[in-house]
C-alpha cells in the first residue's frame, strides 16, 4: 500500500505542474497563450481564490510513541510518509482567514528497547485536519501562513516488530501491547507559498490515549514536511 500511494503522489506532482499550463488564478497566466509563462510578469490576480482553494500534499513524518509502560514507549524517532489532499474555505469576506481540512495517509509509530531488545510500532492513519489558517503577503508572490487547530485520526494498518522476540503482529487488535485505532490531538505549523507552489511544516500533540491499558498512557507525537501545489 506504501508504494502505491508514494507513486501515486509523485504522478500527481508531476501531471500537476504540466495541468497548471491553464491555472487562471495564476498571476503567470497569459490569456492569449491560454498558458503559465514565467518569462514575464502578469499581475492579473494572486494564486488563491477568493472563496477557496485545494492542493496536493506530500513529504515525510517524523514521530514517537511517548508511553508510561516501559513496553510502550517508542520515544525513538521513527521516518514515515505523509501524502494527502488539502481544501481551504475563506471564513470572512475580504479577510485572508480560512478554515482548512482535507484527508491524509499518514505513518506514525516509533523505535525502543527493552533490555537491549529492539522494537519498531508501525501506525498507519488515516488522518482528517481541521485548523484555522491565516494567510500573511510578503509581496505579490510570496505568502506565510501559520495554522492552529487539531486532527482526527483512524488507524489502517502497520505492524508492531519485536526484534528480541523475532515476532511481528498488527499494531491494532486486542493485544495489550498493540494500539487502539482512533487518535486526536492538536495540530500547529506553518505555510509557505510562492504562486501555486506550497510547503509546510507541521507539528501533531497527540492528546489521546491509544493504548488498551487504563492505568497507562500511550500518546503520538509527529513533526511532518510537506510540500505541494494549490490551485
Amino acid at each position: 500500500m506504501k508504494k502505491i500511494i508514494i507513486l501515486a503522489m509523485l504522478s500527481v506532482l508531476t501531471v500537476l505542474p504540466l495541468q497548471a499550463q491553464s491555472y487562471r488564478h495564476s498571476r503567470y497566466y497569459n490569456p492569449r497563450q491560454g498558458r503559465l509563462d514565467y518569462s514575464q510578469r502578469n499581475h492579473r490576480s494572486t494564486y488563491w481564490n477568493n472563496d477557496a482553494y485545494f492542493g496536493f500534499r506530500l513529504g515525510p513524518t517524523f514521530s514517537t510513541v511517548n508511553s508510561d509502560d516501559i513496553y510502550l514507549d517508542g520515544s525513538s524517532i521513527k521516518t514515515g510518509l505523509n501524502a494527502g489532499v488539502a481544501a481551504g474555505f475563506a471564513v470572512v469576506p475580504h479577510t485572508p482567514l480560512y478554515l482548512e481540512t482535507g484527508l491524509y495517509y499518514t505513518e506514525k509509530g516509533g523505535k525502543g528497547k527493552v533490555g537491549g531488545d529492539k522494537f519498531t510500532y508501525q501506525l498507519n492513519y488515516l488522518e482528517m485536519p481541521l485548523v484555522m489558517k491565516y494567510r500573511i503577503d510578503i509581496d505579490r508572490d510570496f505568502s506565510i501562513q501559520p495554522f492552529l487547530g487539531g486532527y482526527l485520526a483512524c488507524g489502517v494498518g502497520g505492524k508492531i516488530k519485536d526484534f528480541g522476540e523475532r515476532s511481528a503482529y498488527s499494531s491494532f487488535s486486542d493485544n495489550p501491547y498493540s494500539f487502539q485505532r482512533f487518535d486526536g490531538g492538536l495540530k500547529t505549523g506553518c505555510g509557505l507559498q510562492f504562486d501555486m507552489f506550497y510547503a509546510e511544516i507541521s507539528y501533531d500533540l497527540g492528546l489521546a490515549n491509544i493504548c488498551h491499558d487504563d492505568f497507562d498512557t500511550s500518546k503520538n507525537s509527529a513533526l511532518t514536511l510537506n510540500v505541494g501545489i494549490n490551485f
